[in-house]
């Protein structure tokens, strides 16, 4: 097990359409729309590039030419650590794409967030990556508590997984162990973004896991014993304590929320 992970970004077109803050910016993938200054994708290669600076990056896109040109995606083809793959039909397609040209095995343990997680912080995902790797997970999904985000912005985010004890946001940040864990992704192989299917939830999880979510039985804990249980893969939380992390762009709303956050933090 390496103490550097092999990066993944995320940066392709949801089923293959263009995105409406594409569309408005006049740029034909989302991660190009620009954000206080600089495209969304390179907010979040700043972040990555010196967290981990011995790990090779893959960013996963449909035209890898429209972002050869930017500042930190140039400097880290420069370095040798940079490898832009097609992105594929779906979310799980596309990260088996990744991994099949970082040879398989070799691989893990991969890091995978989006090109719309524009505070991402480079101390916070090398403290994702650490507190990972001393847990019992062969998957590990990055959280936020809905008091937390309303702590970071009120209007960070409307919809939230209910639990019985407690109400979550995802951070867009997932960690892998091994190529056991691969299983985990399949709750993503019909797209995911839960909150506004739950269709998919049943889907990916199991009517009866639905209909338990749905009552409120489960503690977020029960949960996801019977996510591990669903892939025979052991998935577990990891609860980030800033809530900012769970704000990602993805809609007129929340481009306004990240970018009041982005001057406030970043400049």
């Amino acid at each position: 097990m390496t103490d550097q992970p092999t990066i993944l970004i995320l940066a392709g077109k949801r089923d293959g359409k263009l995105d409406p803050l594409a569309e408005r910016a006049g740029v034909s993938h989302k991660c190009r729309v620009p954000i206080n200054g600089k495209p969304l994708l390179e907010w979040v290669v700043e972040a990555v590039g010196p967290a981990f600076p011995d790990a090779k990056v893959f960013i996963s896109i449909h035209d890898p030419a429209v972002i050869a040109d930017l500042p930190a995606v140039a400097d880290l083809a420069d370095s040798g650590r940079l490898v832009l793959c097609e992105a594929q039909a779906g979310i799980v397609e596309s990260v088996e794409h990744a991994i099949a040209l970082a040879g398989g095995d070799a691989a893990f343990p991969l890091l995978i967030t989006t090109a719309d997680n524009v505070l991402a912080e480079s101390g916070y995902l090398q403290g994702v990556h650490r507190d990972a790797l001393a847990s019992e997970g062969d998957a590990v999904v990055v959280l936020a508590t809905r008091e937390s985000i309303r702590a970071a912005h009120p209007d960070g985010q409307r919809k939230f997984y209910e639990f019985s004890d407690v109400a979550i946001s995802n951070c867009n940040v997932f960690w892998l162990r091994n190529a056991k864990a691969l299983k985990a992704t399949e709750a993503f192989r019909e797209g995911g973004q839960f909150a506004k299917n739950r269709a998919r939830i049943a889907k990916a999880f199991g009517i009866f896991n639905l209909i338990r979510f749905r009552l409120g039985w489960w503690t977020l804990e029960k949960a996801f014993k019977a996510i591990s249980r669903r892939f025979g893969v052991r998935v577990v939380p990891q609860i980030t304590p800033d809530g900012a992390f769970a704000i990602d762009v993805d809609n007129e709303r929340t481009y306004g929320v990240a970018e009041l956050l982005l001057k406030a933090r970043k400049g």
